[in-house]
């Protein structure tokens, strides 16, 4: 992949020895590592000087990249000391794409620069759809006929610049392809500024599609498949049909639609977004739900390092229902387990807890695994956590080490989630189990499912040609949005 033409940057694991500083890509078991792409990059090399360089996108955290000399010197003055410039215009903004190894694969991480405009063949006809994608992480996806083009990895539609640069690659890549689009597909959450602008195309037919549901229809597509499956969909965030927030689900699903046949028990989201970028708040959270106010009674050391007042604050929103949404989210599970064990309060970046949760994991090789409750509910499954938190804590208080917690949790995961696979496929009859999500860049915990799906004879697809996160969102809502729609 290194040296593949897209040159792509690859996830490869640090050695102990490297000499590469400690403050690049600190608590990560990766360095993102790419070669000379450009005439610049080996003009710098060809002098002998670098080994190597470090490297960074030209751009503000949350804000897309600079392609304008003018508008680099502007928006970057505050970090860069020097600017080298060129009198050759760039076309288009277009971030590095990344890969990394896993479940025996090649995923795309982000699928950007080399592998854009290049098809994704399907398996089917479809009328010319637009698909807008979600919130986080945005691509958008013009797909007509037997062929799907996934555009370049957006980013997070938080700001006015990111929006600019949807509206831009939407326009950008419709006349390039010589596409019209006479559908467009987006997601169910009113508040996206990608939902706002779908509900504004009037001259489209607009088709509402279900996060979670074009996470699997996604991993469908790409692969080929026709008919209904067992659909894992694990992440951070996504509307659910019950004005709740999903992110831990399993559908038994096609590309017409979907039954949700089991989720994780659902725990208060204290603040919102603000428990997001404070996984303390998780964890408080899901304490709170499985023991009560008690637990915060117990002398163990989450429960001392809390801001008391912060705490206090928490619980009173929590009991009263105040900006404190429900969640089903598997990702809000891996924050809330890194922050009760102390790797992490606060994030700086997307999924930056469940991360290091991962990273502490790999370097163990236990093979303990902590138990889930799994029960029926309104015939609904339902993946509850109060005796995960009873053997987290209870190995908390016997100082067991951290990467053996980190380790029995994902072994734990794995198990249940393979459980629950074998009882829809007693149910439902089915035998193929997609899996898709943000969840699912974490290696460690694909590698182990689908090991262990496999071993109880499933057959299991994951996703090689387009990111499992939300970057491969509108892949899924083009092919949904397509196939439940009538001709036209």
């Amino acid at each position: 992949m290194l040296a593949s033409r897209q040159r792509p940057i690859v996830l490869l694991p640090k050695k102990k020895d490297a000499v590469i500083a400690d403050a690049v890509a600190p608590r990560q078991g990766d360095f993102g590592v790419f070669l000379p792409y450009t005439p610049l990059h080996h003009l710098l090399l060809a002098g002998g000087e670098f080994a190597a360089l470090v490297v960074t996108s030209g751009n503000v955290s949350e804000e897309p990249i600079a392609i304008e000399n003018g508008e680099a010197v502007r928006r970057l003055a505050g970090i860069a000391d020097c600017f080298l410039v060129h009198n050759r215009e760039i076309l288009l903004r277009c971030d590095d794409s990344v890969v990394r190894l896993g479940a025996g694969k090649v995923q795309q991480v982000r699928r950007s620069r080399g592998y854009v405009p290049a098809p994704l063949r399907l398996g089917f006809e479809v009328a010319p759809v637009l698909a807008v994608g979600g919130e986080l992480n945005n691509t958008i996806c013009l797909a007509r006929g037997k062929e799907a083009f996934v555009s370049q990895h957006i980013g997070d539609l938080e700001n006015a610049e990111s929006f600019s640069f949807f509206r831009e690659a939407a326009g950008y890549l419709s006349r390039l392809l010589e596409i019209e689009p006479a559908i467009v597909a987006h997601d169910l959450h009113p508040d996206y500024f990608s939902t706002k602008w779908a509900l504004e195309q009037e001259s489209m037919q607009r088709v509402g599609v279900q996060h979670h549901h074009a996470h699997i229809a996604s991993c469908m597509a790409e692969n080929g498949i026709e008919g209904r499956v067992i659909g894992l969909a694990l992440d951070g965030t996504g509307y659910g049909t019950d004005g709740t927030i999903w992110g831990g689900e399993a559908f038994i699903a096609d590309y017409r639609g979907f039954e949700r046949a089991a989720h994780f028990a659902c725990v208060p989201l204290p603040g919102g977004a603000a428990a997001i970028r404070e996984p303390w708040r998780m964890a408080l959270s899901y304490l709170m739900q499985n023991f009560g106010p008690e637990i915060l009674t117990r002398d163990m050391s989450f429960v001392r390092a809390l801001d008391r007042g912060k705490a206090d604050t928490i619980v009173r929103m929590i009991d009263r229902g105040l900006n404190s949404p429900l969640t089903s989210s598997c990702g809000r599970l891996f924050d809330a387990v890194a922050a009760l064990i102390g790797l992490r309060d606060r994030v700086n970046y997307e999924a930056q807890a469940a991360i290091e949760l991962e990273m502490v994991a790999r370097n163990s090789n236990d093979r303990g695994a902590y138990p889930f409750d799994l029960r029926q509910v309104n015939g609904c499954w339902e993946v509850g956590t109060g005796v995960l938190l009873e053997a987290i804590l209870e190995d908390l208080s016997r100082d067991t080490a951290v990467e053996i917690i980190s380790r029995r949790f994902h072994n734990g995961l794995a198990a249940v989630l393979t459980q629950l696979a074998c009882l829809l496929r007693d149910s439902a009859q089915l035998n193929r189990v997609c899996l898709s999500g943000g969840v699912f860049n974490n290696t460690l915990l694909s590698d182990l499912l689908v090991g262990a799906l496999r071993s109880a004879d499933f057959e299991v697809f994951t996703q090689t040609l387009v990111p499992t996160g939300d970057g491969g969102l509108s892949l899924g809502q083009a092919v949904i949005a397509a196939s439940t729609v009538p001709a036209i």
